[in-house]
């Protein structure tokens, strides 16, 4: 990314397992309170992992959207019919950031210099779609007749209802309702989505294309066919007593993945546009990487690309942070690890944080121990996380780790941690996709 603008963080929206609004989600952070409990939105009679994530302070109700004028109010609400719940925090969060960075009033915006990059998983459509139109196709013994559909099923189907599930939406309903004119784009990378809307966003302002961007992602694994299939694809977490044991990021004991649900949004200025509008400065982002590497041999058993991947953003954005003059001597900065608790993956991860670290004695940190894996949103909200440690002064800890997977040669961090002043993020996805970002105080 060339350095032709600084490009600092101005405004948070997280919706989470850990709360909707800044203040108690770094509240749960800093007491050490787990937000996985039992989950109540999916078919536990099929569901073989019993709890998650669930960002259960967030029921679509118009108010959860943040401080809304009348008019916005009524276009959001009117325009709820076509989101799906993943939309739907997606526009949430993306409201609670305009609104914490001072610029939601229109007045205070130049739309052509205003612009969003947001991520989000592949979205799937509900079953529920389809229902009344293959209901009307069954015969007397209710069996599915296909010839009936062209005429008789695909007509009971809403013609609107792929809107709800596209992935470009939650970009696009905020770029309308804020009229936004500058730069768009969507971006669909599983966890690694937040990071590089985030790298995307910076690289326009960068460049000049635009003074504000919103950045972030939202994601989801609580959809019933969604979590099916992640449950069968990926290292599932084995059902504990006590839910908010089950998230144990590098722990020798961990096993496997929980599912989750949230959103995070950053905005993003140009440091002379923040400057010159008196805006409160969260912090600078000073780096920002991203690498892909295939599983070579197929068999994807050591996962040896995904610690390639995580070496190569590490090793990118510590050579950026050394030449933007940040500190990174002990003490002074974390890391803040993508930590699935998945047994390899958690393996590969920390082995090509390692590699990057050298000697570096630096803690690292893992938020997906409070909340599990919500998928394309994750990043962002963990990013929003180490945002709030830097401005507290207080690095949360990872919580269950007990022990140390000695597969796993990185400092798990513990609460006598310091935050430090700045922190680099790097998240991944299972098919090899890494991006992180770097940032410190100022």
């Amino acid at each position: 990314m060339s350095n032709n603008h600084r490009v600092v963080i101005t405004g948070l929206g997280v919706i989470s397992p850990l709360g909707r609004e800044l203040a108690p989600f770094w509240n749960n952070l800093a007491n050490e309170t787990s937000g996985i409990g039992p989950l109540t939105s999916l078919p536990l009679e099929i569901i073989p992992c019993k709890f998650g994530g669930q960002a259960s302070c967030f029921t679509g109700d118009i108010a959860e959207f943040g401080p809304l004028d009348k008019n916005l109010q009524r276009s959001i609400k009117k325009n709820q019919k076509v989101m799906c719940r993943e939309i739907e925090m997606g526009v949430a969060a993306c409201q609670l950031a305009l609104f914490d960075s001072g610029l939601a009033d229109p007045q205070l915006r130049t739309p052509e210099r205003f612009g969003i990059v947001f991520g989000s998983d592949y979205i799937i459509t509900r079953p529920e779609e389809y229902a009344d139109g293959i209901n009307a196709c069954r015969d007397e013994s209710h069996a599915f007749q296909m010839p009936k559909w062209p005429q008789t099923g695909r007509p009971q189907v809403n013609p609107l209802w792929l809107l709800k599930y596209l992935p470009n939406m939650p970009a696009s309903h905020v770029a309308i309702y804020n009229d936004l004119r500058g730069p768009s784009n969507s971006v669909t990378i599983r966890e690694a989505s937040s990071a590089a809307s985030i790298v995307e966003a910076v690289s326009a302002i960068r460049r000049g294309a635009a003074d504000v961007m919103i950045a972030g992602a939202t994601g989801s694994r609580m959809e019933p066919l969604r979590a099916l299939n992640f449950m069968s694809t990926e290292p599932m977490a084995k059902n504990r007593d006590n839910p908010a044991e089950m998230a144990r990021p590098y722990d020798i004991d961990r096993d496997g993945n929980l599912v989750g649900e949230g959103s995070g949004a950053l905005v993003l200025e140009s440091f002379e546009h923040a400057s010159a509008r008196g805006a409160k400065i969260w912090g600078e982002i000073v780096g920002g990487a991203s690498s892909a590497v295939g599983d070579v041999t197929g068999k994807n058993a050591e996962r040896d690309h995904i610690r390639t991947a995580i070496k190569n953003v590490s090793k990118i954005l510590l050579d950026q942070a050394a030449r933007a003059g940040v500190d990174l001597s002990p003490g002074q900065w974390h890391f803040h690890g993508c930590g699935k608790s998945d047994v390899q993956g958690d393996a590969s991860e920390a082995s090509g944080i390692r590699d990057a670290l050298g000697n570096l004695d630096v803690p690292v940190t893992a938020a997906k121990s409070y909340f599990g894996n919500l998928g394309a949103g994750s990043g962002a909200v963990e990013i929003i996380a180490s945002l709030l440690a830097l401005e507290h002064q207080q690095l949360f800890p990872v919580l269950n780790t007990k022990s140390t997977d000695p597969r796993c040669p990185i400092r798990v961090a513990k609460s006598s941690d310091p935050a430090g002043k700045a922190f680099a993020h790097v998240a991944y996805s299972a098919q090899g996709q890494a991006c992180g970002v770097f940032v410190r105080r100022i």
